[in-house]
């Protein structure tokens, strides 16, 4: 009989090394999966792999690709470090969006925007995903609600809330009937970072949010206190340390960056509102978190991982004739190879009756 029995002492270096462990065997798997559908492997894998960073505009099109990952990653992180179970950022997301296209539209008409317009739709934007994390927050402290299903389900709410604004009042009168807003004016969009590439300054606000999350909770009162409370609620009690509180300042940081992600995307590389505005960057972040071990830094690697998924994806459909489902499928098996690694590395498979 198989079963597993838990380790005396779980290896650390293993625990760091087992993301590593993950992507090798999610390559391994893609390489026999090219070849069933009838593709190269080794070109399947170059596309997936070499042709997103063998030059300047593919590393460009990476960091577009990092900026919303690493922003809910690492909203993420800072939630489940104080237990709260969430994966609803990317109805913060749409959320935040919203609320900074919202303001855009609303600016733009007859001013020429500016920094000051930008920073303005940026905090409508934080706002905007705070409140709808709010929503999360509240049902939790009131009803004592799972979190997990509350922020689930709020995600197609707030999908079906931006399809509304897309097809009705926001719809842009010049689009041909698409769900989509009006182009937002370039004195409205987040200045580029590079000319003539799609990046933009919402990267290095990315880069500064890995910064600032890892400060928070590695050299903060405030983070130490917020983790005691997820990790030893008992300690935290004693301590006169309080979980309601840890559930909101959690949720809102959470709600804060997702929503920042939001309308980074709606600024930045979509320039608009609409529909399937984003690719599902709040579910591919909990990989993203996970992957990166719930640690700021760990994020922004494997926010480079994801990218590439994100990227060969595309490059397999347009090259190979690949279904564009691919990109899915590999987020699937690295998140797989990262749960199974992990039970290995807290267990030993036994074989045999357990009462022997």
């Amino acid at each position: 009989m198989l079963s597993l029995q838990p380790r005396a002492a779980p290896s650390a270096r293993m625990m760091y090394l087992s993301p590593v462990l993950a992507v090798l065997l999610t390559v391994l798997c893609g390489t026999i999966l090219f070849a069933v559908l009838g593709a190269n492997p080794m070109a399947g894998l170059g596309v997936f792999f070499w042709e997103p960073i063998k030059n300047l505009r593919g590393w460009t099109e990476i960091g577009v690709k990092c900026t919303p990952l690493i922003l809910c990653a690492v909203g993420y992180a800072i939630c489940y470090r104080a237990s709260v179970w969430t994966i609803g950022a990317e109805g913060m997301l749409l959320a935040g969006a919203m609320a900074g296209g919202g303001v855009a539209l609303a600016m733009d008409h007859g001013s020429s925007g500016g920094a000051l317009a930008v920073t303005l739709i940026v905090i409508a934007g934080i706002l905007g995903g705070m409140a709808w994390a709010g929503l999360i927050a509240l049902m939790k402290d009131k009803f004592n609600t799972n979190e997990i299903l509350v922020s689930l389900m709020l995600v197609y709410v707030a999908e079906l809330v931006l399809s509304y604004l897309v097809h009705g009042p926001w719809r842009d009168p010049q689009g041909f009937n698409f769900p989509q807003s009006k182009p937002f004016s370039d004195g409205f969009l987040m200045p580029a970072l590079i000319s003539g590439s799609r990046l933009n300054y919402g990267f290095v606000i990315a880069l500064l949010s890995i910064f600032t999350g890892w400060v928070y909770l590695s050299k903060s009162f405030g983070g130490f206190r917020l983790q005691v409370g997820g990790m030893a609620p008992a300690a935290a009690r004693y301590a006169g340390f309080s979980q309601r509180k840890a559930l909101w300042i959690a949720l809102l940081i959470g709600g804060g960056t997702s929503g920042l992600a939001g309308v980074m995307e709606a600024i930045g590389p979509v320039g608009q509102l609409m529909q399937g505005m984003s690719p599902g960057y709040g579910f591919a972040a909990i990989i993203v978190a996970y992957l990166g071990r719930l640690h700021p830094v760990g994020i922004l690697f494997s926010s480079f991982i994801m990218a590439l998924f994100y990227i060969g994806g595309e490059l397999a459909q347009s090259r190979l004739g690949l279904p564009n489902a691919l990109t899915g499928v590999f987020q699937g098996m690295l998140l797989f190879f990262m749960l199974g690694t992990d039970i290995l590395i807290a267990n030993r498979i036994r074989w045999g009756n357990e009462n022997e």
